[in-house]
């Protein structure tokens, strides 16, 4: 079962391009809407949408269930409108249970199920070879594809160490195992990534960039619940979760009491902060749309990569790194692979307990210049990083 939204409205092609499709791992096009279309895979496809060698683009959601789906249209939950035209559609493919399966047969089975509705969906649109772009692992390993002239999976996590697909952690690891023998082209964010799964194919790093738009023109005011708190003022953006080094920002708090903590983002767990927010001086905001967390980290003094050192986080490029550095701010950050020598207002420590020793220095060093800023604004734009990532796919 499929549900797919298409239409015409005579979009003009300008010279050679070729055919796409591309597929989200978990989250659908609407997930991606509701976020401001704010991570990695949902700023390609964007820019794929208008993009000259994008002919004709077949988005993909993940399998959903038929039933869940039903309800939530009888319940006038819809989903944001896709902007289908005759050269981009979106498909949803249909299923009756929730979530994939944990075991690897019936995984294998599922997506090469899901190959099959793919490869259709494609042929009806009228898609020619095309490139089959997936930031899906499974698909990556069991599809077989015989429809796509060439299969890149685009890798933006270690997924068989993130701790919300525990469940499936033997499935990610069956499919790097296929990955690294099945011949097929990774684009990954970090070499970490890369180097755990070993391909036998072509490979590519790629690191997150940033949106050069949203980083333009003077500094922006910032909330009043930000001005109104004294400085120094330290900011983390980003999910709360277990990630966070709870007991080394403690550290850092009690080693300067003059700071100001803001913790900006989704706390899945409200407990794991609960040593943190004793003190008056962390305040965790919940989320915050994008203009806000921009005007803000224009309006920070130091910011924050506050990881515990663990296999996931030692294989994350932190698209935050990128969208601390484009506000200009000084960065501290425990010294895991991925986050060197980006840019010498990047201070390294052992761990986020570290940071209590190196806060003097980064508050000393300041924001970047505003000629410092936007030079790394313009070297680490997406667009930079989606013309090389296009340039691989089509290779």
């Amino acid at each position: 079962m499929t549900v797919d939204r298409d239409a015409d409205d005579g979009t003009a092609v300008a010279g050679e391009a070729e055919d796409f499709v591309f597929t989200f791992a978990f989250d659908t096009w609407g997930d991606a809407v509701a976020r401001g279309m704010s991570r990695p895979p949902e700023r390609l496809v964007t820019t794929m949408m208008g993009h000259p060698r994008v002919r004709r683009l077949l988005v993909t959601n993940p399998l959903r269930s038929a039933p869940v789906r039903a309800l939530r249209t009888v319940l006038r939950f819809g989903e944001p409108p896709f902007p289908a035209s005759d050269r981009h559609t979106l498909l949803t493919p249909l299923r009756l249970r929730r979530e994939d399966p944990t075991d690897v047969p019936r995984l294998v089975a599922t997506y090469r199920h899901y190959d099959r509705v793919l490869g259709s969906a494609a042929a009806a649109r009228g898609l020619v070879d095309p490139v089959l772009i997936t930031t899906n692992p499974f698909v990556a390993a069991f599809a077989p594809a015989e429809w796509a002239r060439r299969v890149v999976f685009y890798a933006r996590d270690d997924w068989s160490q993130l701790p919300a697909r525990r469940r499936w952690w033997p499935g990610y690891r069956a499919a790097y195992r296929e990955i690294a023998v099945n011949g097929r082209s990774i684009m990954a964010v970090s070499p970490q990534i890369i180097e755990r799964i070993s391909p036998s194919g072509p490979s590519l790093v790629v690191p997150n960039g940033i949106d050069a738009g949203e980083w333009q023109g003077p500094t922006p005011a910032a909330p009043d619940w930000f001005t109104a708190v004294p400085g120094p003022r330290a900011v983390y953006a980003g999910t709360l979760d277990s990630r966070i080094d709870v007991a080394g920002l403690q550290r850092m708090m009690e080693a300067h009491p003059e700071l100001q903590l803001f913790l900006i983002g989704h706390v899945p767990d409200p407990a794991l902060l609960e040593p943190l927010v004793r003190s008056p001086r962390v305040h965790v905001t919940g989320l915050v749309d994008r203009a806000g967390i921009v005007s803000v980290l224009r309006n920070a003094d130091v910011c924050l990569i506050a990881h515990r050192r663990t296999r996931l986080t030692e294989a994350m490029s932190p698209l935050k790194l990128y969208e601390y550095l484009a506000a200009g701010c000084p960065v501290l950050t425990p010294a895991l692979g991925p986050v060197q020598d980006i840019s010498p207002h990047v201070l390294l420590t052992e761990d986020v307990a570290g940071f209590a020793d190196r806060l003097p220095e980064a508050l000393a060093r300041g924001r970047m210049d505003e000629e410092q800023r936007q030079s790394f604004v313009a070297a680490n734009a997406w667009t930079a990083r989606h013309e090389q990532m296009l340039d691989f796919c089509l290779d």
